[in-house]
């Protein structure tokens, strides 16, 4: 709110508040108008806040930016345990087609839960700004006379803000087709999708260095730490703007099973793009956001030489 005013007339109101001028009692309607009028700046203050706005905004591009596999589970007929299956074991039994249509199934899925996390952020703020406009210039009367279309209104946000953490959370996928074919008299076991979401790859900004003909890069998942496992990653570079054909074979791509890598054979005093993801696997249904990052190799010791040279002649 730009003026104190604005703020003041969405705090709570207080008994003090409204004291009747005639008879310092505090009359009935009085009483209900402070109550319709404190529960809304209470669902605002919980709910709608600007952190919790900030917060809404944070996850939805976290989960832009995540990688989105398909994970596949089965059932044991005999025992009734749930299992992962080996690597070697599921891709034998697996119908190869039919899994990637499935995987096609999960990326539609993946770009629709992205979309509607979108709307429903949308949805929640222009709610809280509607909700506002209320409490800023609905006075007694008009809350009375309004309060069952305000209600249906704190209902509508509420649900939405309900869809909204839902769609954040991981869930099945529904197996369109029978991703195993028919193997006799043996068993088929129950094939069971489900969506597996890895947090983003990013670059630490702090720690990757350059130098006069090489990088250091490190990189970490957002909120794991380095010391777990790490997985597969592709690093690609490339120099920025080349002019000549030796430049122009400034790039490439190496996988590493690290945190951190150094690349050398750089040329001195040029700008590299550097560009950090997970390495393609069998499973990833949604992934293509990459972290990337410009750095400068330093100049040549030589280049500081004939600088001071030239300069020195031009002193003579």
């Amino acid at each position: 709110m730009s003026s104190h005013n604005e703020w003041t007339r969405l705090q709570p109101l207080t008994k003090n508040s409204f004291i009747s001028k005639r008879n310092g009692q505090l009359g009935e309607p009085w009483k209900k108008y402070t109550e319709q009028k404190n529960s809304i700046v209470g669902f605002i203050g919980s709910q709608l806040s600007s952190a919790a706005l900030r917060r809404y905004k944070v996850r939805v591009d976290i989960m832009k930016k995540c990688s989105h596999y398909m994970d596949v589970m089965w059932k044991d007929l005999s025992f009734g345990d749930q299992n992962y299956m080996t690597t070697s074991t599921m891709f034998h039994l697996i119908d190869p087609w039919k899994f990637q249509q499935m995987k096609k199934i999960g990326t539609t899925q993946i770009k629709i839960k992205l979309h509607l996390l979108e709307e429903f952020y949308k949805e929640i703020k222009h709610g809280k700004e509607q909700l506002e406009t209320i409490l800023r210039t609905y006075d007694m009367a008009t809350f009375s006379s309004e309060w069952e279309s305000i209600q249906e209104r704190l209902v509508h946000v509420t649900k939405v803000l309900s869809d909204f953490n839902s769609v954040l959370m991981p869930g099945k996928l529904h197996t369109k087709h029978r991703l195993i074919s028919d193997m006799g008299h043996t068993k088929i076991p129950h094939i069971r999708l489900a969506v597996n979401v890895k947090m983003p790859v990013v670059f630490d900004k702090k720690e990757s260095h350059s130098f006069q003909e090489s990088a250091m890069l490190t990189w970490y998942i957002e909120g794991q730490s380095t010391l777990h496992p790490p997985e597969q990653f592709e690093v690609r570079y490339k120099l920025i703007t080349p002019t000549t054909l030796e430049e122009g074979s400034q790039f490439g791509t190496i996988s590493v099973s690290s945190f951190s890598i150094e690349i050398g054979n750089l040329l001195p005093e040029k700008s590299y793009e550097f560009t950090i993801k997970r390495a393609e696997t069998y499973c990833l249904i949604y992934g293509f956001w990459n972290d990337t990052i410009v750095l400068k190799t330093k100049p040549s010791p030589t280049d500081h030489v004939d600088y001071f040279q030239n300069a020195s002649c031009c002193f003579v």
